[in-house]
């Protein structure tokens, strides 16, 4: 069960964006996350007419490691470090370390 996943609200820890919050859009292999609106970077792009895409300078979300971001805490208006948990029932459910609140309902 991984700890962060696509749709969370994560806090950026550091780099030139740290503080920043924004939505996981996408994960990228086990270590690197994409977030709306965090570390952008600007790419030179060819245009492709079977593609419809035209060329030029276009900004796009580039991913971060995991272990730069934390999952946002509404509680405690922080981001917060998270760890999995398994139910008597035997689910596993993702908590917050620093008050036990569930994640995932």
């Amino acid at each position: 069960m991984r700890k962060i996943r696509k749709g969370d609200q994560v806090v950026i820890r550091s780099g030139k964006d740290r503080g920043k919050r924004g939505a996981v859009l996408r994960l990228v292999g086990d270590d690197l996350v994409v977030v709306e609106g965090a570390n952008r970077a600007r790419k030179h792009e060819k245009p492709n007419p079977m593609k419809g895409t035209t060329g030029g300078i276009v900004e796009k979300e580039m991913p971060i490691h995991v272990s730069n971001v934390s999952v946002f805490n509404p509680a405690t208006q922080k981001g917060e470090r998270v760890s999995i948990k398994t139910l008597d029932d035997g689910r596993k459910v993702r908590v917050f370390r620093t008050n036990g609140e569930m994640l995932d309902a």
